[in-house]
This record gives structure tokens, C-alpha cells and sequence, in this order.
């Protein structure tokens, strides 16, 4: 469209003149009669009435890469660069449904699109179609749809270009408010100088000594919300150092000085500077650093905290994120907010103190902790002692902004307690601290021995103390309770001698079966639960009536001491999401093991053999739980454990349908020099990694593999591979890439007897979870722990690449039917 400055009409030039009427007319031919009736003489009052009536701006067409003085932008229309790389527009945040300008990638394809760069972070519009991007006096503003200026580029323009001043969008994802006029370069503003979230390439990251202050990426305050969070990251010129903050004071964590064109507490970027070619520039505007890597890459502060360099797989359409800092989710500063917690083991990293609440349910569930937590039951000031008590936490490290106080450690119990403002105090190596305001950076760690006491009512700390009368009583019961337990030791130690006949107490808490007792405890091995290439599962029942499973193993060729060697070392891995170990039997031939009876069997049984139809739900859980207990096995017990047969046989359900991984141990039975023992393939046709079948050394990765390929099978419900009744097969996984890759929908892939309910998001991050865990090279398939990240919510997972397996079968159609539809239509 073709944009009018009235305002420039020179009343003296008669042709001039003519022309703008008659284009005027083509414009405006309602009001036309108005103006034929005026009288043409006085031109310079309808000159003067042109520009008052119609002065008019021009809404600018999609696919321009500027905006004009006499153009604006509306509802949808958007403007591009002119190698379509980057995109201006309106757009919508997560689920929110308020708009924001924003620039994105265009020629990325990502869904929703990403992000690089929002101008009214605070000021969100809520109707696009009424509200204005445009020039005015020099300066690009934003006018929402009551018209008023809610975000402006704020600078001191001269008079002479505001009728010639433009915007352009770069390639480079700039945008740049410039004189259309000039020659010059120099643009008058440009966004690469107010980054928000995200640090792109050519963009100077530095410190403007002519303002004397660093530039800032600052975090979203959530997925659904580009306003201003608590964390940013800032550069400090006197070390050439970035430094991350929460609020804009307390630094967690740095990048280190800058040396040889390397950060001495990043050495990642050793690896990175010949991708990125960092460059770092000083003259006597200021000093930065700026990247021109060779692929397309960016950083971004996420609004988990973290610093993430993330680069773009063309492949796969989406992000990789190569390194975030810090590691640890839970080393940054004050994530869960006042009164949270964080444990960075846990499903979801923050938590609320016992006692406590929410501040706003609605931030936490959108993962936007920064309001923290508020005390369920509020202590006020009345000065009643008996309204409160004291709940014990230990911290990995003390919480800031503490006084200090003289005092025994009762004295400083008693300060805290009658001192309305005091919220908790601690008293480590006879000095006590006192906390007035919000307890922030809570971090548990029980091994820490840092013990603070939060001030909680009473009645929220579960099993407190209610009055001395109860102290009296429980000490009373108490002394009971031991006179009658000691009566009972010699009836117990001679119950025990003759119920326990052949059976001692291993180190460990492992219990030494004899084989008699066991053979007792299962019927003679009658009732039989499952069996596999090791030995069959029986259930049993003890002398002290808990039920147990107990497996017969078979074809093991260990000696006496290594069977027993192995077995203790078993007994001391304990974790919520590994089948229990209680015991074994090494008599001879027979050796056994006794593990604690899963009520609700194995995985395989509800997937496949019709026992219980699992909900989506409980299916996702499944797959996190398993997840959890493989990094536990991988990279939290002394030596690295590999699985080596995880599938949905392996993969037992508690009574609350809580996974537990079966079976753990049996790769450490048959040896644990991986790469000497393990050269010929073990485990499940199926699962199988392809390293197993070159001979070489076998690492976790493997276990990653058969993760993926279960995933698979968790989402379908059925084998990966099945035949059809004409002969013909399907392979699961081809059909879940080829949805991926088309943009299919994404339900269709579930397993039919969940009538499409499920949430599509967790539905493809479980897809692409397991495509990344089948592929090829051990190198590019996750660690478990980044697995559990994922799957938590916690980071992001990017469009994978098709594993050689899958392409294989997309490519040979003479043998594997590779359907575009729901997988139910093959057969």
C-alpha cells in the first residue's frame, strides 16, 4: 500500500496540488463532495483542512522489512528482513492472552516460534487490531488500543527526520530505527543495544561507558510472561567478566576473567570458541565481547535461572542446548523463592516448607517461584509463645541476611520465640543467628549439618508437642514401653534361633536365606510370577508374613565369594525407584534372591497382555520414575551400574503404581569389567543397543537405548514391532518420526484404549525423548539425568535427528509398512 504525507503538499504548486486531490479522491471519494464545494482559491486553508481532516497513516502490508513515518503496524501484519531470517510482530506469550511486540526467527519453522527479543515486556496490549506500532517525532512507539504510548525507543530525535525517520528489521535479528535520509550508518537506536532474554549473534554484549552501564539479558518472569524476572546476567568490564544475578545484587555465578580468548571458569568454551569465534573489543565508548558462531546459535537467560547456549539442528527443526550454567538447578540464587526449598533430586525442584503455602498457586504452576511461600496459618504478634513452635531444616548453606545474637543455644531459642519479627534462628558453633526477614536460597541437604529453626504454628508442624502434660505422658509410655520390650528380648532371640534355622544377618541388612526356608516360603517354588534368560520369579511368603519375590537364578557361574561379594554391595543401593533387595540364598547350585513383591507386576503385563489399562498419567510417571532410578544407578552410587535389559518386563509397579526397576544387579553378577566380560550382546532383542553387536565396550549409553525403546512402547501400548495378518510389519518408531517430522497429529500415535486422552505436549516431549535415546552414536544420546530434566519440565528438549534404525525402515518399503496415518490403520 502507498503511504500520503498530506503534510508535505506545497500550497504553491498547482500540479502538485491536483494530484494529491485526485489521489485523495480515491482514497476518501465519501468526503469528496465536501471538498469539490470548497473554494479552490484559498488553498492554503484546505491545505490546512487536509492536513487537519486527513492526515492519515497508512497500515503497512506483510512481508516489508520497514516501517515508514506515515506507516503502522496492526492485528497480524508483521514485517521481515529481506532475507526472511527474522520476524516483527504481534504475538502471544505460552497460554497468556495478552499480546507483545516481539521479533522472532522466521525461517527456523519452530513451533511456537522462538522468541529473540520483546519491546513492551511490562505493558502487555490485550487487542492487537486496535493498537499501533509506528513512527511518531522521530521515535518508533507503541499505542495500545486506547491509544496511549505504552513503550517508546526514547530518544532525542531532531525535527528534520521526523518525517523521514524508518525502521528496518536486519537479518541479524537487529532492528534498527534509522534517518532515511542519510547515508550514515549510525543507527539512531537499535534493539542489539536493549537486549531482553536472548543474546544473539553479532549483537556488542558489553558495558557502555557512556552511560556507565552494563547491558542485561534478564530472564522471562515465566513461559507464559516476558516481563522482567529476578534473574539476569551483566558484564563487569574491570575482569572482562559476565556474572549472573538474582535481582539485579546477589551474584551465583560467574563466567570467570576472560583469558586467551577464554573464560578460566568455563572451559567449555575452549571447545566452543572455534564454532562461536568470540571476540572481545575495548575503545573508549566501552568494552565487549561479540560471537559470530558458524551455525545458527544463541544465548538466553532462562527463566529457570540458568544461562543456556543453545544451537539450531537443522535436521531436526529445533534447539540443542549444548551447556547451561550453573549445572545444578538448584545453584541458582533463590529459585523457589522466600520460604521455598529446593532439592535437586525431587520430581519438581521447589517446594514449600512444612507449614507453608504457595504465595500464588497459579505462578508455581506456570514454574514462576519467584513470589515463594507464605505461612499457612499467620503467627501474628499477640505475643502468645503457645500459638507457635520451631520446624528443623537442614540446608546445604545458610540462608543470607542474618544477625547475630550472644547467647546459649536455649537463650537464642527463647530471643527468636518472643521476638514477633524473628521468623527462624540457628545456632552452630556457639553462635547464634537470628532471621528477620524472608529465609531465601533454601537449599536441603541432610548431610550438610547446617540446622536452622523456622518459627511455624503449631498445629501445621505434623507430630509437634502440644503441652507438658504430653511430654509427661509420652516419657511415661515411653519408660513402658522399653520395661516391656526388654521382657520380650529372650522370648524373641529364642523364637528367632528356631525360625530362623541356617539364616544370618549379612552386613548391609541383607538377609543370608537358608535354600530349605526359601523352598518353604514359595510352596515348594509352586506359584510362579514371571521368568526370563536368568532364572524364573516365584512369590513367597516369609515367617513374619511379608510377602517377597523370589528369583531362581540359573546358569550363573560365579564362585562363592564373588556371588556374596556382589550381593552386598547390591544390599547397600537403596533408592525409591529400585526394586528392594532383601535377601539370598549361595547354598551349592542354589543361588537365589529375595526382593520385595510388587503387587501390581510388571509393566509388560498392562501394556501388553491386557491385565490393567494404565492412564497417560500414570504412564508419564512411569517413564520419569524409571528415568530417576537409571540416574541413580548411572551417576549416584560409587561405581557406575549398567542395567543392561531395561524393557517393560523389567520394569515392576508397586501398589500405587510407582515403577521399580528389576533385575538391576544381574549385569554386576556376571562381572563388572564391562570391557573385558561384556562383548557378546546381553539382554532383549529389542532393546538392544548397536554397540553390543561391534564387541566394543559397553557403556550406560546402552541402558539409554533400551530406555528409548520402551518409551516407545509405553506411548503405543504394543511391541515396537508387530506383524500384520498379511504378512506385512510396522515399526513403532518409524511412525513416531514420521509424525514428528510432518507436523502430524501427535494423539494418533497413542495407544488406542486411551480414546486420545492425553496431554499432547508430554505426549511429543516423550516421542522426541525417545528418539534421541535410540540414536546411533552413543555421543549424541542423553544422559539419563538430562533425560529426567526433560521430562520434569525442568529443560527443553529440540526436534531429534532419525536414527540410522528407523531410516532403514522408512527407506525399505518393500518390506516395512511406513504409514503416514494412525498407527491402527496398519494393522
Amino acid at each position: 500500500m502507498i503511504g500520503i504525507n498530506v503534510s508535505s503538499i506545497e500550497p504553491n504548486t498547482g500540479d502538485m496540488f491536483q494530484r494529491t486531490v485526485m489521489t485523495l479522491s480515491l482514497y476518501l471519494s465519501p468526503c469528496l463532495n465536501f471538498v469539490q464545494v470548497m473554494c479552490f482559491t484559498e488553498r492554503k486553508s484546505l491545505v490546512r483542512f487536509l492536513v487537519l481532516y486527513f492526515s492519515l497513516t497508512i497500515t503497512i502490508s506483510s512481508g516489508a522489512s520497514t516501517i515508514s513515518a506515515n506507516q503502522s503496524l496492526s492485528g497480524d501484519y508483521t514485517i521481515i528482513s529481506k532475507g526472511e531470517q527474522f520476524e516483527l510482530g504481534f504475538f502471544k506469550a505460552g497460554n497468556s492472552s495478552n499480546y507483545y511486540i516481539g521479533i522472532w526467527y522466521k525461517k527456523l519453522y519452530s513451533n511456537p516460534p522462538t522468541i529473540v527479543w520483546v519491546a513492551n515486556r511490562e505493558t502487555p496490549i490485550s487487542d492487537r487490531f486496535r493498537s499501533e506500532l509506528k513512527i511518531i517525532d522521530g521515535n518508533l512507539v507503541l499505542l495500545n488500543e486506547s491509544k496511549f504510548q505504552i513503550w517508546s525507543t526514547n530518544v532525542t530525535t531532531t525535527t528534520t527526520i521526523f518525517t523521514s525517520a524508518i525502521v528496518v528489521l536486519l537479518d541479524d535479528g537487529n532492528l534498527v530505527l534509522r534517518d532515511g535520509t542519510s547515508n550514515s550508518v549510525e543507527p539512531i537506536w537499535q534493539s542489539f543495544d536493549h537486549p531482553t532474554h536472548t543474546w544473539l549473534p553479532g549483537a556488542k554484549f558489553g558495558y557502555d561507558n557512556r552511560v556507565k552501564k552494563s547491558q542485561l539479558l534478564t530472564s522471562w518472569r515465566s513461559n507464559d510472561n516476558p516481563a522482567v524476572g529476578l534473574f539476569s546476567l551483566e558484564f563487569d568490564p574491570s575482569s572482562i567478566n559476565y556474572v549472573s544475578k538474582w535481582n539485579g545484587s546477589q551474584e551465583y555465578w560467574t563466567t570467570g576473567p576472560w583469558k586467551e580468548q577464554v573464560y578460566n571458569f568455563t572451559p567449555e568454551l575452549i571447545r566452543l570458541n572455534s564454532i562461536y569465534n568470540f571476540s572481545y573489543y575495548r575503545n573508549e565508548n566501552g568494552s565487549y565481547i561479540t560471537y559470530s558462531p558458524t551455525m545458527i546459535a544463541r544465548f538466553v537467560m532462562d527463566v529457570s535461572g540458568q544461562l543456556q547456549q543453545q544451537s539450531w539442528l537443522e535436521t531436526t527443526k529445533g534447539w540443542n542446548t549444548l551447556w547451561s550454567q550453573p549445572r545444578m538447578q538448584c545453584g541458582v540464587y533463590a529459585l523457589c523463592g522466600a520460604f521455598g526449598t529446593c532439592r535437586q533430586n525431587e520430581l519438581h525442584f521447589c517446594s514449600c516448607l512444612i507449614g507453608f503455602k504457595p504465595r500464588s498457586e497459579n505462578d508455581w504452576n506456570q514454574s514462576d517461584f519467584s513470589g515463594g511461600c507464605v505461612r499457612k496459618t499467620d503467627l501474628g504478634c499477640e505475643g502468645n509463645v503457645e500459638k507457635f513452635d520451631f520446624l528443623m531444616v537442614t540446608v546445604r548453606s545458610l540462608p543470607p541476611n542474618n544477625s547475630v545474637a550472644v547467647g546459649t543455644a536455649g537463650i537464642c531459642r527463647t530471643t527468636c520465640l518472643s521476638d514477633c519479627s524473628c521468623n527462624a534462628y540457628s545456632f552452630i558453633n556457639n553462635q547464634c543467628s537470628l532471621w528477620n526477614g524472608d529465609l531465601l536460597n533454601l537449599s536441603e541437604d541432610n548431610a550438610s549439618g547446617n540446622t536452622i529453626y523456622v518459627k511455624v504454628a503449631s498445629k501445621d508442624i505434623p507430630h509437634c508437642k502440644k503441652s507438658n502434660f504430653d511430654i509427661v505422658g509420652v516419657i511415661v509410655g515411653s519408660v513402658a514401653g522399653v520395661v516391656f520390650v526388654l521382657g520380650l528380648i529372650f522370648l524373641l532371640i529364642y523364637r528367632r534361633k528356631r525360625k530362623l534355622v541356617g539364616k544370618t544377618i549379612m552386613e548391609g541388612s541383607l538377609v543370608a536365606f537358608a535354600y530349605k526356608d526359601l523352598k518353604i516360603a514359595t510352596k515348594n517354588f509352586s506359584e510362579k510370577l514371571g521368568g526370563g534368560g536368568f532364572g524364573s520369579v516365584f512369590k513367597g511368603v516369609l515367617h513374619d508374613s511379608s510377602t517377597v519375590a523370589v528369583k531362581k537364578l540359573e546358569s550363573i557361574s560365579q564362585g562363592e565369594k564373588q556371588f556374596r561379594s556382589e550381593v552386598s554391595t547390591m544390599g547397600i543401593i537403596q533408592h525409591v525407584h529400585l526394586v528392594r533387595l532383601r535377601g539370598f540364598c549361595a547354598e551349592g547350585n542354589n543361588k537365589l534372591l529375595v526382593y520385595d513383591y510388587m503387587e501390581k507386576g510388571s509393566l509388560d503385563s498392562h501394556l501388553f497382555h491386557e491385565k490393567q489399562v494404565l492412564n497417560w498419567k500414570t504412564r508419564y510417571q512411569i517413564a520419569l520414575g524409571t528415568a530417576k532410578g537409571l540416574v541413580y544407578l548411572h551417576e549416584k552410587c560409587l561405581d557406575c551400574i549398567i542395567h543392561c535389559d531395561i524393557k517393560p518386563d523389567n520394569i515392576l509397579l508397586d501398589a500405587d503404581f510407582q515403577p521399580k526397576i528389576a533385575d538391576f544387579g544381574l549385569a554386576k553378577l556376571v562381572g563388572r569389567d564391562f570391557s573385558r566380560v561384556l562383548t557378546t550382546a546381553r539382554g532383549s532383542i529389542g532393546y538392544l543397543a548397536p554397540e553390543w553387536l561391534s564387541g566394543v565396550a559397553v557403556t550406560a549409553k546402552a541402558d539409554v537405548y533400551s530406555y528409548g525403546m520402551m518409551l516407545f512402547e509405553l506411548v503405543h501400548g504394543k511391541r515396537n514391532a508387530e506383524q500384520c495378518e498379511d504378512s506385512r510389519s510396522t515399526f513403532f518408531p518409524g511412525l513416531v518420526a514420521n509424525v514428528l517430522i510432518e507436523g502430524g497429529d501427535i494423539l494418533s500415535l497413542l495407544d488406542t484404549r486411551l480414546n486420545r486422552e492425553a496431554c499432547a505436549e508430554e505426549v511429543t516431549k516423550i516421542c522426541k525423548v525417545a528418539c534421541w535415546c535410540i540414536q546411533d552414536e552413543e555421543e549424541n544420546r542423553p544422559a539419563m539425568s538430562l533425560v529426567e530434566r526433560i521430562l520434569e519440565g525442568v529443560s527443553d528438549v529440540s526436534m531429534p535427528p532419525i536414527p540410522q534404525i528407523v531410516a532403514l525402515f522408512v527407506k525399505d518399503m518393500g518390506d516395512v509398512m511406513f504409514f503416514t496415518d494412525s498407527p491402527s490403520s496398519g494393522c
